[in-house]
């Protein structure tokens, strides 16, 4: 029996979450589906330019298994690129990171930010620098529905 996998810690989820070659007809395309563990990792390694440990450490995971991940997520990209086919991001073993809800003072707007990020300098509405963390903070969102494998039931 496969261990069960260890569920991973990510901080936000993408607001596209599918992509295909322009010009070929979704119908007579093939699907890949990029789990939302592999996208965060392919965002902290790739686009923030991470080191794996720094990386396996945010989401909560061992730098073998970040590596893990890391890998298999490069491999679909790179069979999408080349093949042709379309990316889906869905699903993963996962639990979303908490969110601290902030409130510009000056305006009143109110926005979420990913924990870990800092508080922010300046209102993204007004750039007021008048900012206070909101009454109400969300913690930890419920978890993510896989692929069936694994717990993601205690707060990571």
């Amino acid at each position: 029996m496969p261990r069960p996998f260890k569920c991973r810690r990510i901080g936000s989820r993408p607001n596209i979450d599918y992509f295909k070659p322009r010009g070929i007809p979704l119908v007579s395309l093939e699907e890949i589906n990029l789990t939302l563990d592999e996208f965060e990792a392919i965002r902290l390694a790739d686009l923030e330019d991470m080191y794996q440990k720094q990386a396996a450490e945010k989401m909560k995971v061992s730098r073998q298994t970040f590596g893990n991940i890391i890998n298999s997520a490069h491999k679909k990209i790179a069979d999408c690129l080349v093949n042709g086919k379309a990316i889906k991001i869905k699903g993963g073993v996962y639990k979303m990171a908490g969110m601290r809800k902030f409130k510009c003072l000056g305006c009143n707007y109110e926005w979420e930010s990913p924990r870990g990020t800092g508080k922010p300098s300046v209102c993204p509405q007004c750039r007021n620098a008048n900012i206070h963390r909101a009454e109400e903070v969300t913690g930890y969102e419920r978890e993510g529905r896989g692929s069936g494998r694994g717990r993601c039931g205690r707060a990571i």
